[in-house]
């Protein structure tokens, strides 16, 4: 593992709603992708909520908390994640509602009032609440770590839980009975679809725009994401990956596939 190594702090590109109510946790656990009835007191899941194709629409960290739940998502879709939330209630017995009261912020250590992020413990821990300061270092470490961002990475309608890795991290539970998207998710689960991933690598110069096509002679075998510095992360085609020849290079500048400590798939060449 990783030495975290970040301040603690804020995440001011993150946002906080509540879910609560006697059917609060049945609600949730019928639209999202991971177990939520089975979450105690104090712990969280990461979880997301698909499209009826099967992609991730928001990704989120849940944590149970009293009578219900609070949702730590990014900021720029709880608006969003709210209006698609509130459409599927229906006559559930449940109150969603934006927490402008609390803040989503991470710590590398155990504080209190903390949790332990569910996705990885190379990446710490989180807080909801009101964290003092902006966090400082956090993006290089989740890029190393190989964690994919909400705003920066994933977006919205654009990669299925596979390629953004959430049945490795604890996203996905496929003992679970049906959610919105559940069919293509458990397809590409039980036929070994799953040729992309979301993957760190490292850079041999300075990062090309989000975007860049990371090729192996004329073959594309991915596409860069988010960076920091030389680190950055990658949508990777593994079956191309274990097919290249030639050396990986991003306009120009090379590159290197790294296998996370949480991968339990074989990434063809990793260093």
């Amino acid at each position: 593992m990783r030495d975290i190594d970040f301040r603690a702090g804020r995440l001011p590109g993150r946002a906080i709603l509540s879910v609560r109510g006697p059917e609060a946790g049945h609600f949730l656990h019928n639209v999202l992708t991971s177990d939520i009835d089975h979450l105690a007191e104090g712990q969280a899941t990461y979880a997301a909520l698909l499209t009826p194709q099967g992609k991730i629409l928001f990704d989120m960290l849940v944590l149970r908390q009293g009578d219900g739940y609070l949702i730590d998502c990014a900021a720029g879709q709880r608006a969003d994640l709210m209006k698609r939330l509130a459409m599927y209630k229906l006559r559930a017995q449940v109150e969603i509602a934006a927490r402008d009261d609390l803040a989503a912020g991470v710590s590398p250590a155990e504080v209190p009032g903390s949790y332990r992020d569910p996705r990885s413990p190379g990446i710490g821990w989180r807080i909801i609440g009101t964290p003092q300061g902006e966090a400082e270092g956090y993006d290089p470490a989740r890029i190393a770590a190989g964690l994919a961002d909400t705003s920066a990475d994933l977006g919205s309608g654009e990669f299925f839980p596979h390629e953004a890795n959430l049945d490795q991290l604890g996203g996905v539970n496929f003992k679970k009975g049906c959610y919105v998207g559940q069919e293509v998710v458990s397809r590409m689960e039980h036929r070994g679809l799953a040729r992309s991933r979301i993957l760190p690598v490292v850079l041999e110069g300075a990062a090309p725009p989000k975007g860049t096509d990371i090729r192996s002679g004329e073959k594309q075998v991915g596409t860069l994401l988010s960076s920091s510095g030389a680190r950055a992360l990658a949508l990777i085609r593994l079956d191309r990956l274990a097919e290249a020849t030639a050396p990986l290079m991003a306009d120009g500048v090379a590159v290197t596939v790294l296998k996370p400590a949480w991968a339990k798939y074989d990434v063809p060449g990793a260093a």
